[in-house]
């Protein structure tokens, strides 16, 4: 909303300021983190009442989480809310990008929210089912991609751009997969949402690399709609991506607004309503910039996750035998004896660690 203020830059010249997307990102992340920190309180002591006995903890699992009983979930409200009043405040609401982006992220969002509402009143880890959630993550994960493509502009240089997949380290290297470009997208899409809430299982443990990662494509989806720095780094400019870092700059203030109650001992738990979300938003932000590839690097952690809890339940069902000691890998480290803090604050050094590589990606071609 305030950036049409630009527009009036010529009766007031500081008003210029409002045109610039770094200054509206920086903005975005301050109003973001502010506004989750200070109705915190509000929200987190609402859900506690209406919930009871908060979610559900597995009786499987380390016994440390036991002393988790009674802690609420569905934190993942916090930081939509802040997100979305904060992106409908600071972006450029003319750009497709940004409507496509929260379309997936409140969808998401949705699905986890009653998933996370039949955990809790039914005290039960079979909240909704497993089929249904995927049909239904699929089917708006489609709804975004055929409108990616449409709103994507091919150019004389790459004319297939828009249904094309970039190769990160070979400049102007990409596989023009035609119409199966849609089908790809919505894995990345649907797959990023799952592998976020499969990741968030301890304190904190998610939403850090999720602001890693955001931070990250903050900078690819800045670079990736700036023609002038994208033909210098050799990567493909797609136009209008560049308010996308406005998104992500709200994202990793109400990450840090949530992660302040969020940390260990946790006030509140991230949920599905959270996880799954954000997951959704950032792989939605990396079908819409082309670095597709690139998202498996920085989010790397996320993958390694999911990758477990595949590789769990293939070994068992095949051989009987586990490979992991618990999944996803997070448990499995507890289970071998690493506290908490080790597992989180270790996890988090290797979503920095990944999140470089893949920034280097843009300058190695």
């Amino acid at each position: 909303m305030f950036a049409f203020l630009a527009d009036l830059s010529g009766v007031l010249s500081p008003l210029n300021v409002f045109r610039y997307i770094t200054f509206r990102a920086a903005a975005a992340t301050i109003t973001a983190m502010f506004l989750v920190f200070m109705f915190g309180p509000a929200v987190i002591a609402s859900l506690r009442i209406r919930q009871g006995k908060g979610q559900p903890i597995r009786e499987d699992g380390p016994e440390s989480h036991l002393v988790k009983r009674g802690t609420p979930t569905m934190g993942g409200l916090m930081i939509l809310a802040g997100l979305v009043v904060t992106v409908l405040l600071w972006a450029n609401l003319k750009s497709p990008y940004v409507w496509i982006t929260l379309f997936v992220t409140v969808g998401f969002g949705l699905i986890g929210f009653y998933d996370d509402y039949l955990k809790v009143t039914k005290q039960s880890h079979k909240g909704f089912s497993g089929r249904a959630r995927l049909l239904l993550e699929f089917a708006i994960a489609a709804v975004a991609c055929y409108a990616i493509t449409k709103f994507t502009l091919n150019s004389q240089e790459v004319p297939n751009l828009a249904t094309s997949v970039t190769i990160p380290v070979f400049k102007g290297v990409l596989i023009n997969l035609g119409w199966f470009f849609i089908p790809f997208a919505m894995f990345v899409i649907v797959a990023a949402g799952n592998a976020v809430n499969l990741t968030d299982g301890l304190d904190g443990l998610a939403i850090v690399p999720v602001m890693v990662a955001s931070a990250t494509f903050g900078v690819i989806a800045y670079l990736s709609g700036h023609a002038i720095f994208s033909s210098y780094l050799g990567i493909n400019f797609v136009q209008g991506t560049g308010e996308l870092a406005v998104v992500l700059g709200a994202l990793i203030g109400a990450g840090l607004g949530f992660l302040w109650y969020n940390a260990p001992p946790a006030q509140i738990f991230m949920g599905d309503t959270g996880s799954l979300a954000l997951g959704g938003l950032l792989g939605t932000v990396a079908v819409a910039t082309k670095h597709e590839i690139v998202f498996a690097i920085v989010g790397g952690l996320f993958v390694l996750e999911a990758l477990s809890v595949v590789i769990q339940v293939a070994s068992f069902r095949l051989t009987g035998k586990r490979v992991f000691r618990m999944a996803p890998i997070h448990h499995h480290f507890e289970k071998k004896g690493w506290k908490e803090p080790q597992v989180v604050i270790r996890f988090w050094i290797v979503s920095v660690v990944l999140a470089l590589v893949g920034l280097a990606t843009l300058k190695l071609r």
